[in-house]
């Protein structure tokens, strides 16, 4: 499975994905955090300045961790089958511990 957490300052979770640039994204399975990497976006490729309907490097992520969006992002979400949790990275996985406005550093 793989989780991106939006991260503009790339140390804590950003308040909204929308026009988030910046991600951390992790691959885990059942027990475990396999790998971790960053992926920077440009300006138009945020969730706010491209379209719903074209692909997206974020499209092969399960979950997207993020302070909030709004609700074009969300049905943008539903409709690729991704899920938003209302919880920060220690409680959605037990390998992504820490503060939920804090991320486990590299």
């Amino acid at each position: 499975m793989k989780i991106a957490i939006a991260s503009q300052d790339k140390q804590t979770i950003t308040p909204h994905a929308g026009r988030c640039q910046n991600f951390w994204i992790y691959d885990i399975d059942q027990t475990a955090v396999l790998g971790k990497s960053f992926l920077e976006l440009p300006k138009e490729q945020s969730f706010h300045n491209s379209s719903p309907y074209a692909t997206h490097p974020l499209d092969e992520v399960q979950v997207l961790i993020a302070g909030g969006m709004g609700r074009e992002l969300v049905g943008r979400l539903a409709r690729k089958e991704a899920e938003y949790p209302s919880c920060a990275p220690g409680s959605y996985h037990s390998g992504l511990h820490n503060s939920p406005k804090r991320l486990p550093l590299p």
